[in-house]
């Protein structure tokens, strides 16, 4: 029989062994009992996987540790956490979120809240706000925004930020959208909303999903994400909007 928790959260990681905040996780799960995070490395070459077997030795039955040769980019180890969660354990939801805790273990549990039985989705959003700190780099800003509105064009949706590291979703809808592999390693947020409208229509999508403004986004060091894949990752939209295209 599966393990019983509230939140299974997958958190991918390559290189990450000066960055994983060992701190700011213990803390997090000296208070929560019902979380469980599970840790993909992704073919590390550095000390990732001896940082994250140090924590799962102080935390033996809240950390979950995968191990994959290889590097497959962040699209593949998240697929893989997903579904090794969905197998082994019986939680409510699984959430994602990035390695560098930009957004917080405890507002991704927050946010969390919000899958009941009619929200399936739920997702955080960088919308800056007078009450909120969503600390962002200016480029990035704007060129997020060039991204979101070809995006939001594609899906038919009008979504603010579907790249946002952080995802919750309903432990049986998990499953579905993350049973195949994805076209783009990077992008695969935006096959996530393909796949769920693919099933739901774009129609429910308001009733089914919530995208959440974070209350704090901090953009920790350099993104894992080279700036010259602004230019390729075109290429990878139009292909996920004929492939998706072709699939309804």
């Amino acid at each position: 029989m599966a393990e019983q928790v509230e939140l299974s959260i997958v958190i991918p990681c390559y290189n990450e062994g000066k960055r994983l905040d060992v701190a700011q996780i213990s803390l997090f799960l000296n208070k929560q009992l019902n979380v469980l995070l599970c840790f993909v490395d992704d073919g590390s070459k550095d000390n990732t996987l001896e940082v994250l077997h140090t924590l799962k030795n102080n935390f033996p039955t809240a950390i979950e540790i995968i191990s994959t040769e290889k590097n497959g980019g962040k699209a593949e180890a998240v697929r893989t956490g997903v579904l090794h969660c969905s197998k082994h354990f019986n939680q409510k939801s699984i959430a994602y979120i990035d390695a560098d805790l930009a957004t917080s273990i405890e507002e991704c549990v927050e946010i969390s809240t919000q899958i009941h039985s009619k929200v399936l989705f739920a997702f955080g959003s960088r919308i800056s706000k007078i009450d909120n700190q969503i600390d962002r780099k200016t480029y990035r800003f704007y060129i997020g925004r060039i991204i979101a509105t070809a995006i939001s064009h594609q899906l038919g949706v009008t979504v603010y930020d579907t790249q946002c590291g952080c995802k919750i979703i309903e432990n049986e809808l998990a499953k579905k959208i993350f049973q195949q592999k994805f076209i783009s390693k990077w992008l695969f947020d935006v096959e996530l909303f393909h796949r769920i409208i693919a099933i739901y229509g774009r129609e429910k999508i308001a009733e089914i999903c919530r995208e959440i403004p974070l209350k704090k986004w901090i953009d920790i060091g350099e993104s894992k994400v080279q700036f010259t894949y602004f230019f390729k990752l075109w290429f990878d939209l139009f292909k996920i909007g004929k492939t998706y295209k072709t699939n309804s």
